[in-house]
């Protein structure tokens, strides 16, 4: 019979109002509130939600090394890890590519947009220019020299998790080869997962205020009225993006032996709080 932890039975027992869940669809709730009714205020406290998304930055390189050296080192048969990073690449392959076809698809049928007459080369294009060059100039050859940082800490100071996810791949297969010599180096990394997990268990206190931060801002720059004549767009994307998790991705769960439905309300505190900061790196630690 499976007995759950002590820390498990202890989230269980938390009321309502502090779960972390609820404290977000608050902050959310008071954050349109306050940039409706003051949008001032509101776009005045932007400050707030970048904060957070620069601690959540900058817990997550360590968060990732830790987890994926420490799980592959831990591994008794090296060849599973090879059989299951193919069969990860071919999931993400694949199921990218039918997403993208999925968003292909809805875009064209639903146009969405079509009717706000707005002339493009009349927008500012600053914020874009640095994706555009970089689309044209990325090839698949340059992509995967990219994933090699130039020194093996690199990785660590800078913003390509691709990179710290190669570096940690490969320290786990030299930690795993070495065998009775690394373990020393494996109980340390073990040991040290227990405190990064608890600074990511402080900063994801900080999400309320993160999302309120957000949210206050995005109203009272772009008010609620700007997101009214968006709610078509945006409607758009959230029929898709319902579409793609429920049919696709339910069907795979499925076949997985589990509910997709159950899933998403297992980590409710993450999707909440990735709608409240617009960012999905948000809720990358604590989903790890």
């Amino acid at each position: 019979m499976h007995v759950p932890s002590a820390p498990a039975a202890h989230a269980e027992r938390l009321p309502f109002y502090r779960q972390l869940y609820f404290q977000v669809v608050l902050a959310i709730v008071l954050g349109v509130l306050l940039g409706h009714f003051e949008p001032a205020y509101g776009e005045a406290l932007k400050p707030l939600g970048d904060a957070f998304i620069k601690l959540v930055k900058m817990i997550i390189a360590p968060v990732i090394f830790l987890t994926i050296v420490t799980g592959i080192a831990g591994m008794s048969q090296l060849s599973s890890v090879g059989r299951v990073f193919g069969k990860a690449m071919a999931y993400f392959l694949f199921f990218s590519t039918l997403a993208l076809v999925v968003g292909l698809v809805v875009a064209n049928v639903v146009q969405p947009g079509a009717g706000m007459n707005i002339n493009v080369a009349d927008l500012d294009q600053t914020a874009v220019k640095s994706y555009v060059a970089k689309s044209h100039e990325m090839t698949l050859t340059g992509f995967a020299l990219d994933i090699i940082p130039k020194t093996l800490v690199s990785p660590f100071v800078g913003d390509n998790i691709l990179q710290v996810l190669l570096v940690a791949v490969l320290f786990g297969l030299g930690l795993a080869l070495v065998g009775d010599a690394g373990r020393p180096v494996q109980h340390f990394l073990e040991a040290l997962t227990t405190p990064v997990f608890k600074v990511v268990g402080i900063v994801m206190k900080a999400a309320p205020i993160g999302a309120f931060g957000a949210m206050a801002f995005t109203i009272g720059k772009f008010g609620l009225g700007s997101l009214v004549n968006l709610a078509w767009l945006v409607g758009s994307f959230y029929i898709t993006s319902l579409l793609f998790v429920l049919v696709i991705l339910g069907f795979v769960c499925r076949l997985c032996g589990f509910s997709v439905l159950k899933l998403c309300r297992y980590l409710k505190a993450e999707l909440m709080l990735v709608l409240g900061t617009s960012s999905s790196e948000s809720a990358l630690p604590s989903l790890m």
